[in-house]
C-alpha cells in the first residue's frame, strides 16, 4: 500500500499520494502507517538545504506519534469507525509529508527548494494542521490507550496547531542574496564571489559536480514547461534566472572540476545485474502501442498506460482526448515520465547493440534555448562568455583548458550560449588551442568547437580564421581518438555549406584522414567518419576525391558486417549518393556491393526504414547506370521483389516511389526479355560485368 518511490520518478512539488482503499484491514493500515512514519523519521540524518528548523520540528512531531501507533497496533484489534477514519487520513497526510521530505533533501534541487522555502514552510504548516484535524476524530474515550501515548498525542495536536512553521529568517536572507545577484546580472554587472559562495555554502553545494546537477535539474524543469505546453512565463523566468546563477557560479567560482567516483568499479557487476533483469523482461513491452517502435521517451498518461512521448503528443494534438489502448476519455493529458522503463529500454539497447537516442536529448526542443529565458539569465551568460574568452586569451595552459571545458559544457545544449560565445570572440581563441600539446586542452577545444559549429553563424568565422587547416590537423594527428572524432563531426557541420565542403575536400589530408578514422573500427569513429563523408558529398567536387580515397571497400565491409543498424544506414546513404554517377556505380559494382545490397534489402532485422530507403535508391541507381547485367541479377533474386513490394506500403514516401520505379524496371526486363530490353531505360554503353 505504501508507494515505494524514492522521488526520482516524479517532479518536485508533485505528490501522487493515494487514499487507502475501502475496508483495508486495520492491522495492514497501521503497519503501513508505522512504516511511513519510520521513513519520515529517517530524514533526521539527511541534509536540508532550507527549512532546517521546520524539517526538524516536523520529524520531532512524527516521533511523538509513533508510540501511540505502536500501542494501537499491539493492543487493539477492533476499533470504532472514527479510529479507522483517523488512521486513513493520517496515511494520506504522511505520504504527502514523505514526498515533501524527499523534495527538501533532493540533490540537484537545492537552490530551487531554497527559493521556494516560504511555500515549503506553508506546506509543513498545512500538513500538520491536517494531522491535528485527523487526530481530533479519534475516540480516546472509547479506546483504552496508555497515559504516556495519549499525552504524546495531545502534545502533538497542540503543537501541530500552534506550531509556527514560518519562513525562516536565515532562508529569507539567503533568498534575498540570490535576488540581488540576479538584479546585478540583469544590469550586466559581475557579482562579488563572496555573495555567490554564501548562497552555495548555505545550501550545501560545494563541488563542481553538485553545481552541475543543479544546472541540469533546473534545465529539466524549464524543458518540462515547454514539453507540456504550459509555458508559464513567470515560472520559466525564475527557473532561467536560477540556472544562469548556477552556470555562472560553476564556471567562475568553482576552482576544481570533479566527477562522480566509483562508477568504473561497478561496471562489471552492473552489467551482469542488467542482463539478469533483462532476461526476465518481454522486449515487446518496450515498444510504443501507437508506433510499435522502441520507445525513447516513455511516459504514462492518466490511465496508467505507457506510450512514447512523441507518439502520444501527436495523438493528443490530433484532437484525441482518450487513451489509445482503452478508449477511455481523459480528464487530463498530463504526461508523467516513466524513468524506470526508460532506463530499462536504454540498457536493453546497450546490451543488444541497438542504437539508442537519449530521450531527453532526442525529443528535446532546442528552439527554446535560442532565448535566455530571463534578463538575469541573459546577463549571466553574457558576463560568462566574456570571462571565458578572457581566460582563453590570457590564461596559462591549465586555465585555457578549463575555459574550453566550460565552453564545451555550456554550448552542449544551449543555442543562446553558442551565440554568446561566438559574439564574444571565442572561435579564433579555441582554434588556436587546437595546436596545444596538452591532450585535455586540445580535446576540450575541439569539442567546444563542435558544439559551436551547430550554430550557423559560427561556421564562416571558423573558415575565415584558417580553421579548416587546424581542424583537419586534429583529425589527422589529434592526440586522442576522441579529439579526432570531434574534428570529423565539426567537418560535417561545416560541410553543410557547399563552398566550405569544397574547401575541406581540397585539404590534402581531410578525406584520407576521415577514411583512416573509419578504419579505426570503434563505433563512434566509424559513425563520425561516415557522417562527415556524407556531408562532403553535398559538393560535387568531392565525389571523385572520395572514390579516389578508396571509400567504397570500407563501406561494403560495413554492410557485410551489418551488426550496427545505424552504421549500415549511414553507409547505404553514402553508397546511394555515389551510385548516382556512373563512375561511382562502376566502383561499387567492382567491389561486389550489388550482392551485399540485395542481402541487406532482404534483411528484416538489421536495417532501419531509412536504411531501406537508401538501399532502394542504391539499387535503382545501379540498375540505371549499371546496365543489363545488374538488372538480370536483381530479377533472379526471389526475396528482393518481396522486399520491394513491402516498401510500397511500409516504407517512407521516398522509398515507396523509388521501389515502384525499380519494380517497373525489373518487370519490364522480365516481360520483354533481356534481348529486347529498352536501352532508353538502361544505357547499354554502361554495361558492367558484376561477377
Amino acid at each position: 500500500m505504501i508507494q515505494t518511490t524514492n522521488g526520482s520518478g516524479r517532479r518536485v512539488f508533485n505528490f501522487p499520494a493515494v487514499h487507502p482503499y475501502a475496508n483495508v484491514p486495520l492491522s495492514t493500515l497501521l503497519t503501513s502507517l508505522i512504516t511511513l512514519s519510520d521513513d519520515i523519521s529517517d530524514f533526521q540524518h539527511k541534509f536540508f538545504s532550507s527549512n532546517k528548523r521546520n524539517s526538524r520540528n516536523a520529524i520531532r512531531l512524527i516521533h511523538l506519534l509513533q508510540p501511540f501507533l505502536h500501542d494501537i497496533r499491539e493492543n487493539h484489534s477492533n476499533l470504532p469507525s472514527p479510529a479507522t477514519l483517523c488512521f486513513t487520513e493520517l496515511h494520506l497526510i504522511f505520504q504527502k509529508l514523505l514526498f515533501l521530505m524527499q523534495d527538501s533533501t533532493k540533490e540537484g534541487a537545492r537552490l530551487l527548494m531554497l527559493m521556494e522555502s516560504s511555500r515549503v514552510a506553508t506546506m509543513f504548516r498545512v500538513l500538520f494542521r491536517s494531522v491535528a484535524a485527523a487526530l481530533d476524530v479519534f475516540p480516546f474515550d472509547a479506546v483504552d490507550v496508555s497515559v504516556e501515548a495519549k499525552e504524546d498525542v495531545l502534545l502533538l495536536m497542540k503543537q501541530a496547531r500552534e506550531g509556527r512553521f514560518e519562513f525562516e529568517v536565515e532562508d529569507e536572507e539567503v533568498v534575498m542574496c540570490v535576488v540581488n545577484v540576479s538584479k546585478l546580472f540583469e544590469k550586466r554587472v559581475a557579482p562579488e564571489k563572496f555573495d555567490l559562495k554564501r548562497v552555495l555554502d548555505y545550501i550545501g553545494v560545494l563541488k563542481w559536480s553538485e553545481v552541475d546537477k543543479e544546472v541540469k535539474f533546473l534545465d529539466g524543469e524549464i524543458e518540462f514547461e515547454w514539453l507540456n505546453e504550459k509555458k508559464k512565463r513567470k515560472k520559466v523566468d525564475i527557473l532561467s534566472s536560477l540556472m544562469g546563477f548556477m552556470s555562472y557560479f560553476r564556471c567562475v567560482v568553482m576552482e576544481i572540476v570533479d566527477f562522480e567516483e566509483g562508477k568504473s568499479s561497478k561496471k562489471v557487476d552492473a552489467r551482469i545485474e542488467t542482463e539478469m533483469i533483462l532476461s526476465c523482461v518481454n522486449s515487446d513491452d518496450f515498444r510504443c502501442p501507437i508506433s510499435l517502435e522502441l520507445m525513447s521517451d516513455p511516459v504514462n498518461i492518466e490511465t496508467g498506460h505507457t506510450y512514447d512521448r512523441s507518439s502520444i503528443l501527436k495523438w493528443f494534438r490530433s484532437g484525441n482526448a482518450m487513451c489509445p489502448k482503452t478508449g477511455k476519455s481523459l480528464s487530463s493529458i498530463e504526461l508523467v515520465p516513466n524513468l524506470v522503463l526508460g532506463k530499462l529500454i536504454q540498457q536493453y539497447c546497450n546490451v543488444n547493440g541497438i542504437p539508442f537516442s537519449d530521450s531527453g536529448r532526442r525529443n528535446r526542443d532546442m528552439t527554446r534555448t535560442m532565448q535566455p529565458g530571463s534578463a538575469a539569465a541573459e546577463g549571466a551568460m553574457k558576463l560568462l562568455a566574456g570571462f571565458l574568452c578572457g581566460c582563453l586569451d590570457n590564461g596559462n595552459v591549465e586555465q585555457k583548458s578549463r575555459a574550453a571545458f566550460e565552453a564545451r559544457v555550456l554550448t552542449k545544449t544551449s543555442i543562446f550560449s553558442r551565440s554568446c560565445l561566438v559574439e564574444a570572440g571565442s572561435v579564433p581563441l579555441l582554434l588556436l588551442l587546437l595546436a596545444s600539446s596538452d591532450s585535455s586542452a586540445q580535446e576540450n577545444a575541439i569539442a567546444a568547437l563542435l558544439n559551436i559549429s551547430k550554430y550557423t553563424k559560427s561556421r564562416s568565422e571558423m573558415v575565415e580564421n584558417w580553421g579548416l587547416e587546424m581542424i583537419v590537423g586534429v583529425l589527422n594527428k589529434g592526440i586522442t581518438i576522441e579529439a579526432k572524432q570531434h574534428a570529423a563531426a565539426v567537418l560535417f557541420y561545416l560541410a553543410s555549406n557547399a563552398d566550405h565542403g569544397n574547401l575541406i575536400g581540397k585539404e590534402p589530408e581531410a578525406i584520407p584522414s576521415l577514411i583512416s578514422l573509419i578504419k579505426d573500427g570503434t563505433d563512434r569513429s566509424v559513425k563520425n567518419g561516415l557522417v562527415a563523408i556524407f556531408g562532403l558529398l553535398k559538393n560535387h567536387e568531392n565525389h571523385k576525391r572520395i572514390l579516389a580515397a578508396q571509400a567504397i571497400p570500407l563501406l561494403v565491409n560495413i554492410l557485410k558486417a551489418h551488426e550496427k543498424e545505424e552504421l549500415v544506414t549511414d553507409s547505404l546513404a553514402i553508397l546511394a549518393t555515389l551510385a548516382e554517377k556512373s563512375d561511382g556505380t562502376m566502383e561499387i559494382l567492382r567491389f561486389g556491393a550489388l550482392h551485399v545490397a540485395v542481402e541487406v534489402m532482404s534483411s528484416s532485422s538489421t536495417t532501419s526504414r531509412l536504411g531501406k530507403e537508401h538501399c532502394v535508391s542504391l539499387l535503382l541507381s545501379l540498375s540505371m547506370n549499371g546496365g543489363e547485367n545488374v538488372v538480370a541479377h536483381l530479377v533472379k533474386s526471389s526475396s528482393l521483389m518481396e522486399s520491394l513490394y513491402s516498401q510500397l506500403s511500409e516504407g517512407t514516401s521516398k522509398a515507396s516511389k523509388k521501389a515502384s520505379s525499380l519494380i517497373r524496371v525489373l518487370q519490364d526486363f522480365y516481360e520483354r526479355g533481356s534481348s529486347n530490353y529498352k536501352t532508353s531505360v538502361i544505357p547499354r554503353e554502361q554495361f558492367i560485368h558484376v561477377w
